[in-house]
């Protein structure tokens, strides 16, 4: 009896650890691939950072490629698998919301203002994630693209860095000789991003003010043609069209291009050509205009969860802790927390500083021409008619033939 009586303590202990174990919270947690190979793996870290700072909840992150990342949602929210909580595209939210799949964060938000920590968002990000009267979900980063260049080449050839859209394609021409080329580019969601910031740029875009497809208005058809021209003016390498972002990148770090226009950390993945890259001004287009193309990621909470008030607290855990996606994981963009933009791994940085102090200022969404933003918009970011266009226009094929099925596309979507 005194035996069971010692073995009883034990046992009580082994089933209050049992009861403890089966009651932590578990969420799936997915996220896209917001930069290099280093970017998932340290997300995966800090993911693991969490579940040993608590016993309460569980994470498990998945990694999200960018191949057919639209149909890996769409198809986890119509089978009801949908993760608890993902980062997401700059319209992700919005439209998940208009599908009644999103769990608003009002109250997460509510919290933070209340304790001063909303404040740390840099200027309208966080209003950009509000949506029929709710904030859909949380900003984490501010994605846009700029222009960079090798320097090497350009000195070469005696060119100094272009300041408008005439001088670039002259200095494009003026390098393009012995395997190297003005520009460099691909033909998958890196390569349109040259549509939207060719025609932001020249004071276009896929609308116009009353939201309908203005795909072939004057300024979005002459920002085309602009595109259209790299190739029938042979600045452009001919692989381009069948080349993924990698394979432009790869092209440019090796120095065999003068041109190439991506995300603010593009100099950080050049390795020991580092200092060889740099960031050109924004270009004048021939309107006379500044632009360029930008995106607020969201992180968001969906419907499905069971656990919505775990889902927050890993959610704001999440947003104060994820500066080390950037200073180790080198994600891209630039982080939409001012504390986070204030480290040394920015401010020291000579390219980025350039693009935050030069581009951010001039950064406008795909809806800027509309104003607003509707569910429609992610769509547009997922579907790969873009893609095709670009690739058509790298091909140099004239604008003016290629833009109709694009447009005819684009007014369907808005149709839906």
């Amino acid at each position: 009896m005194r035996n069971f009586l010692r073995i009883l303590p034990l046992a009580a202990l082994l089933a209050g650890a049992a009861s403890s174990a089966q009651a932590q919270v578990e969420l799936n947690f997915w996220d896209q691939v917001w930069g290099p190979g280093s970017y998932s793996q340290r997300a995966q870290q800090l993911v693991d950072d969490f579940n040993k700072s608590q016993d309460d909840i569980h994470v498990t992150y998945r990694s999200v490629p960018w191949a057919n990342w639209y149909e890996t949602y769409v198809t986890a929210i119509a089978s009801g698998s949908a993760p608890d909580i993902s980062t997401g595209a700059g319209f992700q939210a919005v439209q998940f919301y208009s599908m009644d799949a999103i769990y608003p964060v009002d109250d997460l938000v509510k919290e933070m203002e209340a304790d001063g920590s909303a404040k740390d968002f840099a200027p309208g990000t966080l209003e950009a994630m509000k949506y029929d009267g709710h904030y859909v979900a949380l900003p984490w980063a501010i994605d846009l693209r700029a222009l960079f260049y090798r320097k090497d080449v350009l000195e070469a050839a005696g060119q100094k860095v272009p300041t408008n859209w005439d001088e670039f394609l002259a200095v494009s021409k003026a390098v393009t000789k012995d395997g190297i080329y003005g520009v460099v580019s691909s033909g998958d969601a890196t390569g349109m991003h040259w549509i939207l910031s060719a025609m932001i740029n020249n004071g276009g875009g896929l609308f116009d003010a009353d939201k309908k497809p203005n795909l072939t208005g004057e300024k979005s058809l002459a920002a085309l043609n602009f595109l259209s021209s790299f190739a029938t003016e042979k600045v452009l390498n001919p692989a381009s069209a069948g080349y993924t972002n990698d394979d432009a990148l790869g092209s440019f770090n090796a120095g065999k291009a003068a041109f190439y226009l991506s995300s603010p950390s593009t100099a950080d993945q050049a390795g020991k050509e580092k200092d060889k890259v740099g960031v050109a001004p924004p270009l004048t287009s021939t309107s006379g205009e500044k632009g360029t193309i930008g995106w607020i990621n969201n992180i968001m909470v969906y419907k499905q969860t069971e656990h919505p008030e775990e889902t927050l607290k890993f959610l704001r855990w999440w947003s104060e802790n994820q500066k080390v996606l950037w200073t180790e994981g080198k994600a891209g963009g630039i982080p939409a927390r001012v504390s986070f933009q204030q480290d040394p791994y920015f401010t020291e940085n000579d390219q980025v500083s350039f693009v935050i102090k030069n581009y951010l200022p001039i950064v406008k969404p795909m809806s800027a021409t509309a104003g607003g933003t509707f569910p429609q918009l992610n769509e547009i970011d997922g579907d790969g008619f873009m893609m095709s266009l670009v690739q058509k226009l790298w091909q140099g094929q004239p604008a003016g033939e290629v833009v109709t099925p694009a447009q005819d596309h684009l007014q369907e979507i808005m149709e839906q």
